[in-house]
């Protein structure tokens, strides 16, 4: 059926920001439309000023769909394309489209048959969702036209109140309305994913569980991925009921997503592994079974420290699975690093793998401090050099020797490694210190 132009009808309340819609789309009145400006690499972004595109989707039997002279604010020709189906128009919809022009009556070919009314705008909708739509409905058949709208329709047009005046505005105000919804909604999505990551980092960044302990704890925790709350470090410490506190640090290969949340998987197994009476080579043996079964990958890996400290505080055992041996620290001796020849595979890479526990002497005070590499393989300087462990123990040294101590000491450490780097560092950083005092 053709679009015939009678008389206009009054344009709908939700043109309220109408003047705004028609400067941004057309620029100033009797102005030129605004130039489309390269991109840094080389595609064009197109900005509000660019010609309009209007498709038109609606079942004319005479094969000539009439549509009024249109023109936006600044006095150039809206272009109009025309489909007689949906087939047509899904081939028509390309990027340049700003606008659809719906009739409602048309037919949308659906098995079964379909008697909701809006079927058609529902499946523009589904095939379209970043483009504005106005639909098109009989005279006095508001009611139709309001449901459309609330469905996701920026507005509704009487058939036979439709002139070139109104269609202009309204092609104008749908597409400012549709740009200002989406921006709106990615607004509202982006508060949600704040929201949701903060609750995530108090949920899954270990609370330690130190009760009734004597030694102190601090810890320093930085992802390397960029906006990331999470990498795939991971660290924990608990007290058992027989007084015993188990610290561990830990690296999955890689930094994404997948990664860091395999690294919350096995902090949480070893902690309930740990609670439930487990150490050393069987707690590592069974940690592997869980990264075996829950890596996405076969080649996925992880790295281990286990430490467990004596009720008493003056010694404890440690097992290393791959993972860079802790420092301590007493006073009137230098800070080294402690044994490492027994270290075993990372978990992942051997099946049957054993990981010996050895016995360590702490003494009476003491500074322990566990970390991963990303502490220790930032660069120094401009060149191919790395801090590595040797430049990790120096550094603390003379940190201990300024007098830093806690969360102080972790936080000059993991600055310093970013300085020497020059920015920040492209793996996960976590530190753990555990003190003992006399």
């Amino acid at each position: 059926m053709p679009v015939p132009v009678p008389r206009q009808r009054a344009i709908p309340a939700v043109e309220g920001g109408q003047a705004q819609a028609a400067t941004a789309l057309g620029g100033p009145v009797g102005g030129p439309p605004k130039e489309e400006a390269p991109r840094k690499d080389g595609t064009v972004e197109k900005h509000h000023g660019t010609q309009l595109t209007l498709l038109v989707i609606e079942d004319d039997p005479g094969g000539s769909t009439l549509v009024p002279e249109l023109l936006d604010s600044a006095g150039n020709p809206i272009r109009v394309r025309t489909a007689r189906n949906l087939t047509e128009a899904e081939r028509l919809l390309t990027d340049d489209v700003h606008c659809i022009l719906l009739d409602l009556a048309l037919p949308v070919p659906v098995r079964g048959g379909n008697d909701d009314e809006l079927a058609v705008l529902k499946h523009v909708l589904q095939l379209a969702p970043r483009h504005a739509v106005l639909a098109l409905t009989a005279s006095g058949d508001a009611e139709r036209g309001a449901e459309a709208v609330r469905v996701g329709a920026q507005d509704y047009l009487f058939r036979d109140e439709l002139d070139s005046r109104l269609l202009s505005r309204a092609i104008r105000y749908a597409v400012e309305r549709k740009r200002s919804d989406t921006a709106e909604r990615r607004l509202a999505e982006g508060r949600v994913r704040a929201q949701e990551n903060r609750r995530l980092e108090r949920g899954l960044l270990p609370t330690p569980l130190l009760e009734g302990s004597a030694l102190r704890f601090a810890a320093r925790y930085r992802p390397g991925r960029s906006r990331a709350l999470l990498g795939g470090d991971f660290y924990d410490v608990v007290r058992t009921s027989d007084g015993t506190v188990h610290a561990m640090i830990g690296d999955v290969c890689g930094h994404g997503p997948d990664e860091a949340a395999l690294g919350v998987e096995l902090r949480i197994a070893w902690r309930a592994l740990t609670l439930a009476g487990l150490c050393g080579d069987e707690l590592l043996g069974t940690l592997q079974q869980v990264l075996e079964h829950e890596r996405a990958d076969d080649e996925i890996f992880a790295t281990l420290c286990t430490v467990d400290i004596a009720p008493d505080g003056r010694r404890a055992g440690l097992c290393l699975a791959g993972h860079p041996a802790p420092l301590v620290a007493r006073p009137g001796r230098p800070a080294r690093l402690l044994p490492y020849d027994n270290n075993g595979p990372a978990l992942g890479l051997l099946p049957g793998a054993r990981w010996p526990r050895m016995q360590v002497e702490l003494g009476q005070e003491w500074s322990l401090m566990l970390y991963t590499d990303g502490l220790i393989e930032g660069r120094v300087g401009a060149g191919r050099e790395r801090l590595g462990q040797d430049g990790m123990v120096e550094m603390v040294r003379r940190q201990l020797g300024e007098g830093l101590r806690g969360e102080a000491l972790l936080r000059a450490a993991v600055n310093e490694v970013r300085e020497l780097n020059g920015g920040e560092l492209a793996d996960d950083v976590a530190v753990v210190l555990l003190d003992r005092a006399a």
